[in-house]
């Protein structure tokens, strides 16, 4: 009867608020630091998830109208312009600049039609690809940073607690369970949080990642056609 009571007593002190109330403040301003960590990776997770769905669906949208045939230079009047408030972004934002420097480039006579056009179209258009690729990884450096150090930092305030609770146990002439769980308990509760920041941080990382390798690759097929149809553009122009 006194190891059921004893039980019964641990299993009510062991409620994970009273737990990381009662902890030392060095396990609660661990268990703070990765509360916040876990906060700020979803709403990293969240933004990012959005900016990429929206991404994806606008170069589709670009990508019909650039392929069904229409003028280029319609095209770049439509898309230059700011929509819901926000200027052009990934494929349009790139076929906008790239436009932009064939159209400067080509009212300049001393250019060449051929090389030069090209490659000034090409830088255009490289440092507008270069915008696109910070936007598309903004964020996943919190993400990688989050996911592989919070597992160490909860194993830090685990083994801070577990180490203060062995100390209690040695000022003490007789250990029970219901001495002892409460410390080891509070202590483990920053490892499940660090592995609660970090596994969803790990899994949005190689997710996100993926999917802005797939988004570049897209950006960089778009530009090596615009450039091929700017240069057959171009030498039909200087024919003529």
């Amino acid at each position: 009867m006194e190891l059921l009571g004893e039980i019964s007593t641990t299993s009510e002190s062991l409620s994970i608020l009273r737990l990381a109330a009662n902890a030392s403040l060095l396990v609660q301003a661990v268990m703070l630091l990765l509360l916040l960590a876990s906060v700020v990776s979803w709403t990293v997770v969240f933004r990012k998830w959005f900016t990429f769905r929206d991404l994806g669906l606008a170069s589709e949208i670009f990508e019909d109208e650039f392929w069904s045939g229409g003028n280029l230079g319609r095209l770049y009047q439509e898309w230059r312009q700011p929509r819901r408030g926000r200027e052009p972004e990934g494929m349009a934002s790139i076929f906008v600049a790239g436009y932009r420097e064939y159209t400067r480039l080509s009212a300049k006579s001393p250019v060449r039609p051929g090389p030069d056009l090209v490659d000034g179209v090409h830088r255009s258009m490289r440092v507008a690809l270069g915008r696109e690729v910070e936007t598309l990884e903004s964020g996943l450096s919190f993400l990688a940073t989050v996911g592989s150090t919070s597992p160490y930092i909860g194993l830090f305030g685990t083994v801070w607690g577990i180490m203060n609770s062995f100390r209690a146990i040695g000022a003490m002439e007789q250990a029970t369970i219901a001495a002892v769980a409460p410390g080891i308990a509070e202590a483990l509760i920053a490892t499940a949080m660090g592995l609660f920041a970090a596994i969803p941080a790990v899994i949005a990382y190689n997710k996100f990642s993926n999917s802005a390798e797939q988004l570049v690759n897209r950006y960089e097929l778009f530009m090596e056609e615009f450039l091929s149809l700017v240069n057959r553009q171009s030498h039909s122009a200087a024919g003529d």
